[in-house]
């Protein structure tokens, strides 16, 4: 495979400052040389330019950063594009989960129909009228689905990029109480922590694959890091405690590589601020490789 790494250090989408940061975090626990010694070839393509936070002022109550949040997105769609284009396998490393917005553009507008596994504690359901934060990194699964913010929703090419009926959360436990209104009467599959714990994350994930992977040229996963527990991934912006472990999230990524249909992945809200050495952003490389074909034999 031949992995394109495409940073985008983006914080504008969330409160907590240091998720900026997160793709050199990353790079620096050793990305490139873990994923060539499973057999890649690995571009670095550097980072997508992202306006400086402190040279801006907020605005709007609802869509904070609006502006320059399109601005990154449609440049990360732009570059998903090229990286697909060239043949490439798209690898998204962030920053704030509003860039998922712009991942998920990018994969869409190459390839007409696909599947979404969305690993997170939290919904990102959330559009203008029901967020209590305005902050946009709650907004991108919703836009991707056609909800919310005309501006969001059309970026990279005009209306949703994804069928809600092919979209699966996995992970979930804090949602706002609108959020959770709208997930309940969308057509998006949601496994809660509560579906993990009873029925395991093998056949969760497997029925996750068979619903979003059926009918469809293959998948875009995109993971939050803070749908891990805390206590192995303590830098997250958004921790909750009562995540999945780090036996089940390796054991979601093998099962994805294993169904051979990813084609492109982001891993988002690494922030080394809040990191104990590094920690989360070593546990981010080990997911990736082994999303990417790492086995144990």
């Amino acid at each position: 495979m031949q992995v394109k790494i495409i940073g985008a250090p983006v914080d504008l989408g969330a409160n907590r400052r240091g998720v900026d940061m997160g793709p050199s975090a990353i790079r620096y626990a050793l990305l490139r040389e873990r994923l060539v010694e499973i057999g890649h070839e690995v571009e670095d393509l550097g980072n997508i330019a992202v306006p400086e936070r402190d040279s801006l002022t907020r605005r709007g109550a609802s869509l904070a950063f609006l502006p320059e949040i399109l601005e990154v997105n449609e440049l990360l769609a732009a570059k998903v594009g090229e990286a697909l284009d060239a043949g490439g396998f798209p690898l998204i490393l962030g920053g704030d989960h509003s860039l998922a917005i712009g991942g998920i553009a990018g994969l869409a507008s190459r390839v007409p129909s696909f599947g979404l596994l969305w690993f997170d504690a939290h919904g990102d359901f959330n559009t203008p009228e029901t967020t209590t934060s305005g902050n946009i990194h709650g907004m991108p699964l919703a836009v991707a689905v056609g909800r919310g913010s005309e501006e969001l929703v059309n970026c990279g090419g005009p209306g949703p990029k994804v069928a809600e009926e092919k979209v699966i959360i996995i992970g979930v436990r804090d949602l706002d109480p609108q959020e959770r209104e709208l997930l309940q009467s969308s057509r998006v599959t949601v496994f809660t922590m509560q579906d993990v714990d009873e029925r395991g994350m093998r056949e969760v994930v497997r029925e996750a694959l068979a619903i979003a992977g059926a009918g469809v040229e293959g998948l875009y996963v995109s993971f939050d890091m803070d749908v891990i527990d805390p206590l192995e991934a303590p830098g997250v912006g958004t921790p909750v405690r009562g995540g999945i472990t780090y036996r089940e999230a390796h054991l979601a990524m093998e099962l994805i590589a294993q169904s051979g249909r990813l084609l492109a992945l982001d891993m988002v809200e690494v922030n080394p601020i809040l990191d104990c050495q590094n920690q989360t952003a070593e546990l981010a490389v080990e997911l990736i490789s082994s999303a990417l074909g790492k086995r144990i034999l």
